[in-house]
């Protein structure tokens, strides 16, 4: 059985045990359901133990309540909700990932709220705007992307976490630039295992409302990015 096979890897990768079996259950939806929804690339027991010990990296930085943006199979939203058990809001725009992530949470017994809608438009529902203390989005755009779609849910003084591959000094720049346009700043960037980085963007003050901007267009352009602030 995966369940099985899977609390052990966690165990063995130093998931405490009454974690472990929770978080095997949710691998155990995932790679099921995977086999009839594209919800993960990640398609082995192993493969997937790799993306929940992944998540859990950065729970010391998660506060709560908790947003996620693109949540897909709910990485690394469901493992924060398990082990850090903060309230999560998963923004999910793909109607059969919504509708799993929805079951999982049901069948977990976890305390998540799924939203199915695209951030660009969410974010600017006033009963989650700026209404987090912590936000993630993985494997979501390009970093600066990813800054515009998630700082507009986070409180004033609240972060948001990214993780990402490591970044040349004119993406740090850029990011840095879009993070000030946002009403934030990159508080730092942290170990995140291997060429992984993890980023602190700390937020300072309300975001403008014109942000995010309309849908599709902070993927593409990206704010910052060859182009004038003139333009925003």
């Amino acid at each position: 059985m995966a369940t099985g096979r899977l609390e052990s890897l966690l165990q063995e990768s130093g998931v405490a045990t009454e974690h472990a079996g929770l978080l095997a259950s949710y691998g155990e939806l995932v790679l099921e359901a995977n086999r009839r929804t594209n919800l993960t690339g990640a398609r082995t027991v192993e493969a997937f133990c790799e993306h929940i010990i992944d998540s859990l990296k950065i729970l010391p930085y998660v506060a709560d309540p908790h947003v996620d943006v693109g949540s897909g199979a709910g990485i690394p939203a469901i493992p924060l909700a398990i082990v850090g058990g903060v309230r999560v809001t998963m923004i999910e725009a793909t109607s059969k990932k919504a509708r799993f992530l929805e079951k999982a949470a049901a069948n977990l017994g976890l305390r998540v709220v799924v939203v199915a809608e695209r951030a660009e438009k969410a974010a600017h529902n006033a009963e989650l705007r700026e209404r987090f203390e912590s936000g993630t989005a993985r494997a979501v755009a390009a970093a600066t992307t990813t800054a515009e779609l998630l700082l507009p849910f986070i409180a004033v003084y609240g972060r948001a976490v990214l993780q990402r591959g490591q970044m040349s000094s004119a993406e740090r720049n850029t990011l840095s630039d879009a993070a000030l346009v946002l009403g934030g700043h990159v508080e730092g960037y942290y170990p995140g295992g291997g060429e992984r980085e993890i980023v602190i963007l700390r937020k300072d003050c309300s975001t403008p409302p014109r942000f995010p901007r309309r849908i599709g267009i902070p993927a593409k352009r990206p704010l910052c990015e060859n182009v004038s602030r003139e333009t925003f």
